[in-house]
């Protein structure tokens, strides 16, 4: 049974048990019985909401940064307090936690396919090229490219920021016209 739960158990009129006799048999300590939470100041609310603006900016400020940030503001705070105040509103710092690597139980472990194969051929492991056992996929050495449509023959193009894919045509095809359209003063603006 919760603390809360035995506290609201306490009758301060009962007629032959004591408060001190009940706060005993329920295992409350007498002190949580008397006591009465008090109304936040106004100058916590200021505080609270100050930092509540803060927070939805820079959401990865603690206690140390915000302090430090509303002591340059001119207000002059200790750092217990806005530790206080954050968690009371329930305001935590968002950064990486530690031991975020570790494997949760839930998720499966997958077998490595590739641990006891001899890689004798080039394109040994790629299914689409090789017809072998690995995923086929990898990022090239030379940036992101993106297979050319229509062409089964492996081209591909880099893509590069603001710059459209130009799928070239097989050599002897077009001749000067396509080195004209394919200049880089053509290219397009995505």
């Amino acid at each position: 049974m919760s603390p809360a739960r035995r506290r609201k158990m306490v009758d301060r009129g009962h007629p032959s048990l004591s408060l001190v006799r009940q706060c005993a048999l329920l295992g409350v300590s007498r002190s949580s019985i008397y006591y009465r939470p008090q109304a936040a100041s106004a100058e916590d609310l200021s505080l609270m909401g100050e930092i509540d603006r803060q927070y939805l900016d820079t959401p990865f400020y603690g206690s140390r940064r915000m302090k430090a940030w509303l002591e340059r503001r001119g207000v002059r705070v200790s750092r217990k307090r806005v530790q206080r105040l954050m968690h009371a509103m329930g305001l935590r710092a968002i950064y990486r936690r530690p031991s975020t690597s570790r494997r949760s139980p839930q998720h499966p472990v997958y077998p490595y396919l590739l641990r006891n194969v001899r890689i004798t051929r080039p394109n040994q492991t790629c299914p689409r090229v090789g017809g072998g056992v690995g995923c086929g996929h990898h990022l090239p050495a030379h940036g992101p490219r993106v297979p050319l449509p229509g062409g089964g023959d492996g081209l591909a193009q880099p893509v590069r920021a603001g710059l459209a894919a130009v799928q070239h045509p097989p050599i002897g095809v077009g001749g000067r016209l396509w080195k004209s359209a394919s200049a880089p003063k053509r290219w397009r603006r995505l």
